[in-house]
């Protein structure tokens, strides 16, 4: 089959991979524009088109898919498409180029986690088991019939980062056997069933944690948001940024948010028992180990964050 590719960040390239190894032919890559990236904001292309480039595929540049985006992927003549996290809503017009569709890899166990991010709001969530699925995209969103599925569990100290980067891979080989199938006529997609829950994109507030929240809801948004938009409290009036924190249910006499220094550990006061820190990055320094930082301090029993 000829397939068109539509993805962007790092989680899709492995895709990209596992399709060529499979055999299918990608006649080219619709992929976002290159961004801003680091300090300078230099023009950076994707990771999806780095990868193209490296292979000799065609590149389609695009920030939504319009009708002159359309018009390029139909030139193409794609059998179908296959799609992993491009960052944008396909509509019905581009959605019928294909005789075969727009296949999507979507890292969760649908109708569990629709949206844009299923990774990251199943650890908040504490899901134990979560997954990855290929659908046939509709026009709503992630509502299309369910070509196969695969579960992962998810690790105590998993980071939304950590559980991405293994279903990244795994994921690749699920859509490379569906697109098999597909090919084949053997694929059978089914409706979804179950409880539908949504996962849209987390915003900065979405990082920040809440000390008088139990600890192990703390532990799982401080995880479920790394590495982006990460996890970050407030002290001094300014954003502290943290790695994710670590439980430490043998000291409970903490109030919420205020810290003490054990050894070399520091640790902070939740609604529960307390976490212990990870690396901790303050306004305008680098990242750097909680324990380097609260030696620095004055009266480290005095500190308390917001």
């Amino acid at each position: 089959m000829r397939v068109l590719f539509a993805g962007t960040p790092a989680v899709a390239v492995p895709s990209v991979d596992a399709l060529i190894e499979a055999g299918f032919e990608i006649v080219a890559v619709l992929t976002r524009p290159d961004a801003p990236v680091g300090r300078k904001r230099i023009l950076t292309p994707s990771p999806v088109a780095a990868r193209a480039a490296e292979l000799g595929i065609d590149i389609i540049h695009a920030s939504k898919v319009d009708s002159a985006t359309t018009e390029r992927i139909a030139s193409y003549e794609p059998d179908v498409a296959a799609i992993v996290a491009y960052g944008g809503l396909v509509p019905k017009a581009a959605l019928e180029v294909p005789r075969h569709g727009w296949i999507n890899l979507h890292f969760s166990l649908l109708p569990a986690w629709r949206g844009a991010a299923p990774v990251q709001r199943s650890v908040i969530a504490g899901d134990d088991i979560t997954g990855a699925a290929t659908f046939l995209l509709e026009e709503g969103l992630d509502t299309g019939p369910v070509f196969g599925t695969l579960t992962e569990v998810v690790r105590l100290d998993d980071t939304a980062g950590d559980l991405l980067e293994r279903l990244s891979h795994s994921g690749a080989v699920l859509l490379s056997q569906t697109l098999s199938a597909v090919d084949a006529g053997k694929a059978a997609p089914q409706p979804q069933q179950g409880e539908v829950s949504l996962a849209p994109k987390l915003t900065l507030d979405d990082g920040r944690l809440d000390w008088t929240q139990p600890a192990l809801a703390i532990n799982r948004r401080s995880r479920g948001a790394t590495p982006e938009p990460g996890a970050w409290t407030m002290l001094d009036g300014q954003r502290v940024k943290l790695d994710p924190v670590g439980m430490r249910p043998d000291t409970r006499d903490l109030a919420p948010g205020r810290i003490r220094v054990d050894g070399k550990n520091v640790l902070v006061g939740t609604g529960s028992h307390a976490v212990q820190l990870g690396r901790i990055q303050p306004a305008g320094k680098k990242m750097m180990p909680s324990a380097d930082w609260a030696r620095g301090l004055a009266t480290p029993e005095s500190v308390e964050f917001e």
